[in-house]
């Protein structure tokens, strides 16, 4: 397994790609959507977060997609500083807002997603991760909830205000769009545009030598302002997985979210998943609760049992990225910075750890 950092669009540069590497990372897995644009209620020094029903800020250009070019600069800027680009996460709503909302302009917003994804094919780039959903991350609120009173995330509570017009996965794509509000859809019509989005994409994905990486509802509701969610309970993912048998249907694994379900064991959930190769990367994050109360909690602190997770992973065989989803600010000058940190010194802990029984145990059969 490898180790690696999440890194904001506003946070590529060298000083952050320097603080991966210090930190002990290998990879980075990058956003480019600015989910901060124009978001009072955003504030760049920490993860996104809005409001309970406040969008995150505005979405990108309609008409510029991510070129080639620009993606090999970017990954050549990473390994000059000694990292490997593991993925791109996300999609910018602007590029593919009709392919959720199945709208006039889905066709046009398919043709994007195929070309962002053979622009990241022809730019060495393996993994582009998404999330299929109409509300997105939404209905969080902030506060003193981590250990010590760090400020972290959580949800206190059902999120049922419907979306305005021209808004979609928490983001404004279109800010001059009539007053009135998204119609709810039924899951199962929810569930019909991915499937035929996969069916498109997967093909040119495959030939690009890209793999999907397919986020879960954040937070698992089963509706979330007025519109359904996909993958909200464990035993959902494996509905998206038979969806294709293709190589690159593969998953974004993110412990954090699938402990905040209602139902299911995490660790036969890990053992699952895992033991199918079908994990991509994984966010790595704890929390103590579940939807609709939970909060997010030191990597350390919550209800799951990281090591255990990480043993089933290194049993399944696992080789990809972990990286720390998101982790409580800690009271400083730099309180991003310094939770990522902590999160990162306890992976890399974990991982050496791992490592060092696996070859003691090789050495000597009655080990330990």
């Amino acid at each position: 397994m490898k180790l690696g950092l999440g890194i904001y669009r506003h946070m590529l540069n060298d000083d952050t790609f320097a603080f991966a590497v210090q930190a002990g990372c290998t990879h980075v897995v990058v956003h480019l959507v600015d989910y901060f644009k124009h978001g009072k209620a955003n504030p760049r020094n920490n993860q996104p977060t809005g409001g309970r029903a406040k969008p995150w800020g505005l979405a990108g250009d309609p008409d510029q997609l991510w070129k080639t070019g620009e993606l090999i600069a970017l990954r050549k800027r990473i390994e000059a500083a000694g990292l490997k680009l593991e993925a791109i996460e996300n999609l910018d709503p602007a590029h593919w807002y009709d392919i959720l909302l199945d709208g006039p302009k889905r066709a046009r917003h398919i043709q994007n997603v195929m070309t962002i994804v053979r622009n990241m094919g022809e730019a060495g780039i393996s993994t582009l991760g998404y999330n299929f959903s109409i509300a997105g991350v939404c209905g969080r609120v902030r506060g003193p909830f981590a250990r010590g009173g760090a400020e972290s995330v959580g949800m206190d509570g059902q999120e049922d205000t419907p979306i305005p017009n021209g808004a979609v996965w928490n983001m404004i794509y279109d800010p001059g769009a009539p007053a009135g509000t998204l119609p709810s859809i039924s899951h199962e019509e929810l569930w019909g545009r991915l499937q035929r989005f996969l069916e498109e994409v997967l093909p040119v994905a495959e030939q690009a030598g890209v793999r999907l990486a397919a986020h879960p509802d954040d937070p698992p509701t089963a509706t979330m302002r007025r519109q359904p969610r996909l993958v909200y309970q464990q035993a959902m993912y494996q509905r998206l997985i038979d969806t294709s048998p293709s190589p690159s249907n593969t998953l974004e694994f993110c412990l954090g979210t699938l402990a905040e379900m209602t139902e299911g064991n995490l660790y036969e959930t890990v053992d699952r998943y895992s033991a199918q190769g079908r994990i991509a990367y994984v966010h790595f994050r704890n929390v103590h609760g579940k939807v609709p109360y939970y909060h997010e909690t030191f990597i350390d602190d919550g209800d799951v049992d990281m090591l255990r997770v990480l043993a089933i992973l290194q049993r399944n065989r696992f080789e990809g990225v972990l990286i720390p989803d998101h982790s409580p600010q800690m009271t400083c000058s730099a309180p991003w910075h310094a939770g990522m940190a902590y999160t990162l010194g306890f992976m890399r802990a974990a991982l050496l750890s791992l490592e060092r029984v696996s070859r003691l145990a090789e050495q000597d059969p009655v080990f330990p």
